[in-house]
């Protein structure tokens, strides 16, 4: 009775020492991609604490974007792209770039912020594989999400950056850069 008992207990012992079931592949290209998007968040965020209330609405002449308005344009943007690239709803089902509402610090903050989440958590779902799969774009191509999902990182990058100008010509310094 005591060599049965024995046996077990080195049974479960010797069991529960290995993983149950497949581990995750590692994913370093969607771990890097969330981490240069948690940073764009952090960035974009210093780049709205920067703004005064009457700076968010400044345009450099009439025919450009408002300061919130490419800020929208970036959110927008985000979320259409990168739901696009992974096959999930989009977060904003109407234009928010034309919407008053989130025309005011807090408002447009928070909604920026809101698209960030929205695309870091579907990263959070994806692993390097799934990276490489194709999808139809809105422009008739087909491209990989992952270049879907870098598009949208350099369109972001891009309507912040446009921003940098407003800051200055407010007579905001603007934040530093952050590459790391």
């Amino acid at each position: 009775m005591k060599k049965i008992l024995l046996l077990l207990i080195i049974s479960c012992f010797s069991l529960s020492a290995f993983p149950k079931g497949p581990t995750p592949a590692a994913s370093p290209r969607v771990d890097q991609m969330i981490a240069d998007w948690e940073r764009a968040k952090a960035y974009t965020k210093e780049y709205l604490d920067a703004a005064s209330e009457e700076a968010v609405n400044f345009k450099p002449s009439p025919e450009m974007r408002s300061f919130a308005e490419q800020m929208l344009h970036l959110a927008m943007g985000s979320q259409g792209i990168v739901a696009t690239s992974t096959g999930k709803d989009i977060l904003f089902k109407a234009n928010i770039e034309k919407m008053e509402q989130y025309k005011n610090k807090e408002a447009l903050t928070k909604v920026v912020m809101e698209s960030y989440d929205f695309v870091i958590g579907i990263l959070k779902t994806l692993d390097d594989q799934k990276l490489d799969e194709p999808v139809k774009f809105f422009n008739g191509q087909t491209y990989t999400r992952g270049t879907g999902i870098s598009k949208a990182f350099e369109h972001q990058t891009h309507h912040r950056g446009q921003t940098t100008v407003y800051l200055r010509l407010k007579g905001i310094t603007p934040p530093g850069e952050k590459l790391f």
